[in-house]
């Protein structure tokens, strides 16, 4: 019965650090282990790696000859069926380095948009993978259309079945591939449009917004399901969560927030996934505050903080207040971090959550929202209140009161609170 069972593919890795390429870019001890934990993500096995240093990545083939020979002996004496290269490879490079070694070759672009595709659950989150794959795949056509083109060219040479046809194809391929990217782009576009009107609705219904960001693996679902009693999977693997969670959080008597839980940030993510993932990633964008969740007990945290950081500022949240959330607090041997908006946890136990709470409820409590209010015309002194030291707009006079729109500064709230209403 064993024998029935999927055997794990098992793969050799290589890596590159080049004192050409910019630093972030290089392979490390370290992006050479994720590479590794990756690999297991994806259901493989890695075993055997190599990591090379030179000036400049080798045009033809990436990694230098002699390295591209050792690799080969390595796949040979480990009995690998798989290469994966620690960097983005050229569409040829790609194709140089699966024919001198023997086996499929995947760089670790490759490597991530495969772990997406598995981890997908919802319409979107498929979607968003399947436009990032599109548009890896688009430009690595002609390498795995080569066969073909070289046929072509060589005069009947090629097997029976194979001849004539493969410029054609080549083209009809991109021309459907293209098409396709277009149709989902629309269809990213649609899911953008309905989470604006969701994102209206809590605007004016007065539900602040906190999104979960951090490197993968930091521990944010679990952080989630600590805060707000869920039972969401949280695994300790990779890329668990895609698919945006959502849910209440209660932070005392008066307030509740909705929490959001975000895709995994890590090291060289492709760009593709970084602009397909655009349609849930911009929910940071209009978060009241963001919990950047960091794994204190891992050994590239710095690192792995600054990826976080980098790519909060590409997605245009910057400017958002951030609570720095150390997690694995009750396994680190050390001196705590603190400082102003930081806090250490355990969202395992639920130690330090507490804390936790209180600095999002206090951090909100400095900000100014949009509310949506009905005034009954007996508390219409409460407008004139309003019209002096908030911004109303958007004023409807109806039978029963005054409807409006107006943001409010936190010392109003008490003024305020009983007249919120939802006006979607």
């Amino acid at each position: 019965m064993n024998d029935t069972a999927k055997k794990k593919e098992r793969a050799v890795l290589a890596g590159l650090s080049a004192a050409s390429m910019d630093p972030d870019e290089r392979s490390t001890d370290e992006s050479m282990a994720e590479l590794a934990a990756l690999v297991e993500t994806a259901g493989g096995e890695a075993v055997a790696s190599l990591l090379q240093q030179r000036a400049a990545p080798d045009p033809r083939s990436f990694l230098g000859g002699g390295k591209v020979a050792e690799l080969k002996e390595m796949i040979a004496n480990s009995e690998c069926d798989l290469a994966v290269i620690d960097n983005e490879l050229t569409p040829s490079q790609m194709r140089v380095l699966s024919e001198e070694l023997g086996v499929r070759v995947l760089d670790r672009s490759g490597l991530i948009l495969d772990i997406f595709a598995q981890r997908a659950r919802t319409r979107e989150g498929k979607l968003q993978v399947e436009l990032a794959q599109y548009e890896y795949l688009l430009p690595r056509l002609t390498g795995m259309w080569t066969h073909l083109v070289r046929q072509t060219a060589s005069g009947g040479s090629s097997p029976i079945g194979t001849r004539g046809p493969g410029e054609t194809q080549l083209e009809t391929d991109r021309r459907h591939i293209r098409r396709r990217i277009q149709k989902l782009r629309e269809e990213l576009e649609q899911v953008r449009k309905v989470r604006g009107v969701q994102r209206r609705r809590r605007e004016r219904n007065a539900m602040p917004v906190v999104a979960i960001v951090g490197y993968t693996n930091a521990g944010k679902s679990t952080l989630l399901n600590q805060l707000t009693g869920s039972d969401i999977e949280a695994n300790d693997r990779l890329f668990d969560t895609l698919d945006t969670t959502t849910r209440r959080l209660r932070l005392d008597e008066a307030q509740e927030v909705l929490l959001s839980d975000t895709v995994g940030f890590i090291r060289k993510l492709p760009t593709h996934l970084v602009e397909a993932f655009k349609a849930t990633l911009e929910e940071l964008q209009y978060a009241d505050v963001l919990l950047h969740v960091a794994d204190i007990t891992s050994a590239g945290l710095r690192e792995q903080t600054a990826v976080v950081d980098e790519l909060i500022e590409r997605l245009g949240a910057g400017q958002t207040p951030r609570i720095m959330v150390y997690n694995k607090c009750d396994s680190f041997v050390g001196e705590l971090p603190r400082g102003e908006n930081v806090v250490c946890v355990s969202a395992r136990t639920g130690e330090g959550t507490k804390d936790l709470v209180d600095m999002i409820a206090d951090i909100l409590g400095r900000r100014s929202r949009r509310v949506h209010l009905a005034l009954p015309y007996s508390k219409a002194g409460v407008l004139d209140t309003l019209r002096r030291e908030a911004a109303v707009m958007d004023v409807e006079y109806t039978e029963s009161g005054v409807e409006f729109d107006a943001v409010v500064k936190p010392e109003l709230w008490g003024l305020v609170r009983g007249y919120v209403t939802d006006g979607g």
